[in-house]
């Protein structure tokens, strides 16, 4: 094209130096105009058989034809000249744009080397199976989701996340596909086949994002789908009524050859749906899945926030947060508890075991778990009782209150009250500085839903700076919640956004205007209800996302305006002649790369 594009130039400079309206001036011109049209005329042709006349290649050889009729064979040429230049230029933006969203495609690795009867084997990662151990070196790429069995080291997560900060990992923690292992060697054992891996997962969603048409999308494809005759039509107009009432056939014919030069609607066709396919893929570099072109257009209108509390606003990972004794020291408090529940597969007692490493020392014997209150343990040959109120009471223990928010496990040895830990969720590190964001943006209101009990929610409420906080909700609760905010908007363009994680959520996704799920620990029944997923469970991510919506509506909409206006406005001035055949196509060519060039900010 490059080649096409010089040759057809230096043939319509040569035909500048022979006289006008004489054979050297349009011999060198009609080889400047096959040159470089030859396609867009073969196009045009085709078309015309197929009964599709109305598109910018009819319009385009109907230009360069009638130019050469009317004795005007520079101008003729210069119209495919700069069309083709034109096009040229928008095929150069485009590719740019799908070439930031393939660039996605490198950080599915290709191998998985896997330990198979003692031995590393290479494989493709969609013949690796859960459960196995696969072996992943410095320098490269993780191919599955797994939990790191053996080793330390460093993540690269930003082709994931966009996080450009390092992630430390060791035994015990996820590990995400696409993450560049940086330093030692890592033991994975698989947790999700590669179809159902986070780097899978963000591939799909990317390739099928822009399926989803948005309304500005819809708006321009059947706009353009009216305008076209339309203007076909005034340009027809145009001629037979000026050409008959001042007798000028030749002037009116230009006259309406440029109407319908500049009348080409290609720059929306092309600005409005290429805005929207990198406003995906900046939002799918930072970690953030956008679903559809419709989805971030709602995105953008966002006025209400519900949250769900476990897993969004905290970890999910329950922590002793506190340790009140009575007369024994807090160590010798903490010791005994954890003791106490060796046995129990309840989360609170795996918070327990975990702020204490030297409970094995002490000698654990018989232990009696009891549903709803606790467990009763024999340690070092004493009786050890941790539980709620309700198990104190049974021992005939008199209990003391606690002021700080979470699961209380009283502690009583040989029936006298030691003591209580106090067991919370850990909120997550960026939860307030999300809500802050929401707040900056104008979100009109932000609310907790949660199944937890009313004092943790009320206390993460005022730690988080939420404006209600709703606890004690099964999952219907939830949904109606959402109902109810649904009901409070001004009007139906205001889009309320649920936030969730857990299979419990996916209900309350599907109920809200827009979902949005957790991506990396959420379940699959929420990323498949969701519209968009935060791939790194990150919430400050929402605030991002519509951030990233705003900003492509503006652009869209900037697009929309002003290549409608100078339409219009060169449309009225070629009706009166006062714009040439050639300027037409500039400025078609001109309005349509800018309005490119403001999609691609």
């Amino acid at each position: 094209m490059i080649g096409r594009l010089i040759s057809s130039a230096v043939l319509l400079i040569i035909g500048l130096f022979f006289p006008e309206g004489g054979w050297g001036r349009f011999i060198f011109s009609f080889l400047s105009a096959v040159t470089i049209g030859y396609d867009v005329i073969l196009g045009a042709i085709r078309n015309i058989a197929h009964r599709e006349l109305l598109d910018e290649t009819f319009l385009m050889t109907l230009a360069c034809v009638g130019a050469f009729i009317l004795g005007e064979f520079t101008e003729g040429a210069m119209v495919m000249l700069l069309f083709q230049l034109g096009e040229f230029l928008q095929d150069l933006a485009v590719d740019r744009s799908r070439d930031s969203i393939s660039a996605l495609m490198d950080i599915r690795p290709e191998a998985a080397t896997v330990l198979r009867d003692g031995e590393e084997v290479t494989v493709s990662p969609e013949k690796v199976q859960v459960g196995e151990i696969i072996l992943v070196k410095p320098g490269e790429r993780i191919p599955l989701d797994g939990t790191v069995m053996e080793g330390e080291s460093f993540l690269d997560t930003v082709a994931l996340t966009g996080e450009s900060v390092p992630r430390a990992v060791r035994a015990g923690d996820e590990a995400l596909s696409g993450c560049v292992n940086q330093r030692g060697v890592l033991k994975i054992r698989v947790d999700r086949l590669a179809h159902d891996s986070a780097v899978s997962r963000i591939l799909e969603l990317v390739e099928n994002a822009t399926e989803h048409k948005s309304h500005a999308d819809k708006f321009i494809t059947r706009f353009a789908r009216i305008y076209t005759p339309v203007v076909v039509g005034a340009a027809a107009a145009l001629l037979l009524i000026a050409g008959a009432v001042t007798g000028n056939w030749a002037e009116w014919l230009r006259r309406s050859l440029t109407f319908l030069v500049i009348s080409c609607p290609c720059a929306l066709v092309i600005s409005v749906p290429l805005s929207y396919f990198n406003g995906i893929g900046r939002a799918s570099r930072q970690g953030i899945l956008v679903k559809g072109n419709n989805i971030l257009e709602q995105m953008s209108r966002t006025t209400m926030v519900a949250l769900d509390k476990t897993g969004t606003v905290t970890k999910g990972v329950f922590e002793v947060v506190a340790v009140h004794p009575e007369e024994m020291e807090e160590e010798k408090l903490i010791q005994y508890a954890a003791a106490a529940e060796k046995y129990s597969t309840h989360p609170i007692a795996d918070a327990i075991r975990g702020s204490y490493l030297g409970w094995e020392d002490l000698e654990i014997g018989d232990s009696q778990e009891i549903a709803g209150q606790g467990v009763i343990t024999q340690v070092n040959g004493r009786r050890v009782a941790a539980g709620n109120d309700r198990l104190m009471k049974a021992e005939g223990v008199e209990e003391h209150d606690c002021h700080v928010a979470g699961t209380i496990v009283h502690i009583a040895i040989d029936g006298k009250y030691e003591g209580h830990l106090v067991i919370a969720d850990v909120l997550k590190d960026s939860a307030a500085e999300a809500i802050r964001q929401l707040k900056e943006l104008g979100i009109q209101k932000t609310v907790m839903l949660t199944g937890d009990r009313r004092s943790a929610a009320e206390d993460i409420r005022s730690r988080v700076g939420v404006d209600e906080a709703h606890a004690e909700l099964k999952p219907e609760d939830k949904v109606n919640h959402i109902y109810r905010l649904m009901a409070g908007r001004k009007n139906d363009k205001e889009t309320v956004v649920f936030v969730g994680d857990g299979i419990n959520d996916a209900p309350v996704l599907a109920t809200a205007d827009l979902g949005v799920a957790m991506g990396g620990a959420g379940s699959d029944a929420a990323v498949e209800a969701a519209d968009i997923v935060l791939i790194d469970d990150d919430p400050v991510k929402l605030a991002m996302a519509i951030r990233i919506a705003r900003r492509t509506q503006k652009i869209v909409t900037e697009n929309i305006v002003f290549s409608i206006a100078i339409k219009v406005a060169v449309m009225i001035l070629g009706a009166f002649g006062v714009v040439p055949l050639w300027l037409a196509v500039f400025s078609d060519v001109g309005v349509c790369l800018l309005a490119i060039v403001n999609a691609m900010r």
